[in-house]
């Protein structure tokens, strides 16, 4: 779970596959509470809900990359190819795919002209596809497969 200093981390989790929510507008005890209810650990850059909330861990604002390979660290995770592009970004939700005639309209033609395979989000309904976005999102991955501490 990320508080609302984290909102490209939070995302980026999302990429990587990772259920990861991301809280704005809250309280610190509210959030605290969240975190313990759903057993959740807390990404925060607040000291002071840090320090209040078991499980939780603190990041500086150093950069997304140093972001994520010290909660990597920390939590001895792994990315994993297979998982990448599994949750919506925009709300958490495992995609799934949807046939290609079904989003038609719903998409640029020219997209829907040379892309075989499309995902969807069943809760917000967001349309994905593996175009220049993703090749851009596999060199950002591998670059912190390489750049590891």
């Amino acid at each position: 779970m990320c508080d609302e200093m984290l909102g490209s981390l939070a995302k980026w989790l999302r990429i990587l596959g990772y259920d990861t929510k991301y809280v704005r507008d809250m309280k610190d005890d509210e959030i605290s509470k969240i975190s313990l209810d759903e057993g959740r650990i807390l990404i925060t850059r607040d000291k002071l809900l840090h320090k209040k909330t078991p499980n939780s861990i603190y990041v500086e604002n150093n950069g997304l990359e140093e972001q994520i390979k010290k909660i990597f660290k920390e939590k001895n995770l792994k990315i994993d190819e297979n998982k990448f592009l599994t949750r919506c970004i925009v709300c958490n939700e495992k995609i799934i795919e949807i046939e290609k005639e079904k989003v038609k309209e719903k998409v640029p033609e020219h997209i829907y002209a040379i892309q075989d395979k499309f995902y969807i989000c069943p809760k917000c309904r967001k349309i994905y596809w593996k175009g220049s976005h993703w090749e851009n999102m596999k060199e950002f991955i591998k670059k912190l497969q390489n750049n590891k501490n």
